[in-house]
């Protein structure tokens, strides 16, 4: 077994700073319900709310107005008025960084004032496919967790994300990839070449833990998947947990996407070193949440996601017991072959051993996929997001944002 410091046996973090919400408020990320009461808080007629909330709407998640100036079929004197009270500012792009496979990894300051020491800031990757494109968006800044495989559970937690930063970040990867009505699509290598938008799939998958963020990370999601709007389908939204039990019905009930397990051991003692969440949670209450996860059926199942460390999880016992436990719960498992980082003590599994175990579970009937490893080489594939970029020199940070600003 591996021994774990005091850090890591400590099964959650503090939030070390709070948001504090800018003077003007940005519309990103409001709701229909939100947009009406905020056009009532500034003296728009009762009987008139619903209409201009659907117009700002429109101009918002469908054509991704930037200015209130663009909104043409808003009165000029409500777009003075939008304009002295709100904004429309999503995150920043700090950096940009293309990897060798087209995938994109963003560097976002978000925006409002700052408490601490420093800008809070989050990362999103963008993961082109021929016929999809898979946007990686966080949950907070930092991690709640201690995963002891995990590059972003060695961060600090900072703090939540508002549902507003949330949608930001889907924002302004449609943005930078042209993806808005009326846009021209971005060119660049690796870029989907099937499909209408670029955007077409989200995974709560990026920096954080989305369940202890739950009810903005569902507003966000619900504005996500609104059919009027940025309309991403709900089987195209997966949120992954490591396993917040309470909350895992929450997410059936309320946001009804997908649903991924960061699993990674059958076996409590060792789950306990790699996922200490398993102390509060252990992996049969876990599971038991997963069997009555609501909608789950054959036609959606719940993705288990198994990463591959060599000689830790990755025997064929492990595969045989994996089968084991997850009898019964209509499932696939997503191995991942592990994605170094810096000052890690866990190796990738050798790749035989991969396809070994996932022979294993291929012949009891569950789908086996392994994971391909997608923009490694800037620190953008699973576990390893960190905000690397915040131990970057001035200057080195100043050209990767004139990189990304000119591109």
């Amino acid at each position: 077994m591996i021994a774990m410091t005091a850090a890591e046996l400590t099964l959650e973090k503090t939030p070390l700073e709070r948001y504090v919400a800018p003077a003007k408020p940005s519309l990103v990320g409001a709701s229909r319900a939100e947009l009406a009461a905020m056009l009532g808080h500034i003296g728009v007629p009762e009987r008139a709310q619903k209409m201009r909330a659907q117009q700002i709407w429109h101009w918002l998640y469908v054509r991704g107005a930037r200015d209130f100036s663009d909104m043409t079929s808003v009165s000029k004197d409500l777009r003075a008025e939008l304009e002295q009270h709100f904004t429309l500012e999503r995150p920043e792009i700090v950096a940009e960084q293309v990897s060798n496979d087209g995938t994109r990894k963003w560097l976002l300051r978000l925006p409002g004032e700052t408490v601490g020491e420093r800008p809070h800031e989050v990362e999103c990757v963008y993961i082109p496919e021929t016929d999809r494109g898979t946007l990686c968006v966080s949950s907070q800044v930092g991690c709640t967790l201690n995963c002891s495989f995990c590059h972003t559970g060695t961060q600090r937690l900072v703090r939540n994300l508002t549902a507003g930063e949330i949608v930001g970040q889907i924002m302004v990867a449609r943005d930078r990839l042209g993806d808005f009505l009326g846009q021209e699509h971005a060119k660049g290598p690796g870029l989907p070449t099937e499909g209408e938008r670029f955007v077409s799939n989200i995974v709560m998958m990026g920096m954080g833990e989305p369940l202890y963020n739950f009810e903005a990370v569902r507003d966000a999601l619900l504005v996500a998947s609104d059919g009027e709007g940025l309309s991403l389908s709900r089987r195209r939204i997966t949120l992954s947990t490591s396993g917040v039990v309470p909350n895992i019905s929450r997410t059936g009930e309320e946001i009804a996407c997908m649903l991924a397990i960061s699993l990674h051991a059958v076996r409590d003692d060792l789950r306990n070193e790699l996922v200490p969440l398993n102390r509060k949670y252990p992996i049969k209450e876990l599971l038991e949440a997963c069997r009555n996860y609501p909608g789950v059926s054959n036609a959606r199942r719940i993705t288990f996601e198994y990463v591959m460390l060599k000689g830790v999880n990755d025997s064929l016992s492990d595969a045989k017991e994996l089968v084991r436990l997850l009898k019964g719960i209509p499932a696939k498992i997503n191995l991942i072959p592990f994605n170094p980082w810096p000052g890690t003590t866990y190796e990738c599994s050798d790749w035989e051993q991969i396809e070994k175990f996932s022979e294993v579970v291929f012949n009891a009937g569950y789908a086996s996929p392994v994971r391909t490893p997608r923009g490694r080489d800037i620190l953008a594939a699973c576990g390893q997001l960190k905000s690397a970029t915040e131990k970057l020199s001035v200057r080195e940070r100043m050209a990767l944002r004139a990189m990304a600003m000119t591109d």
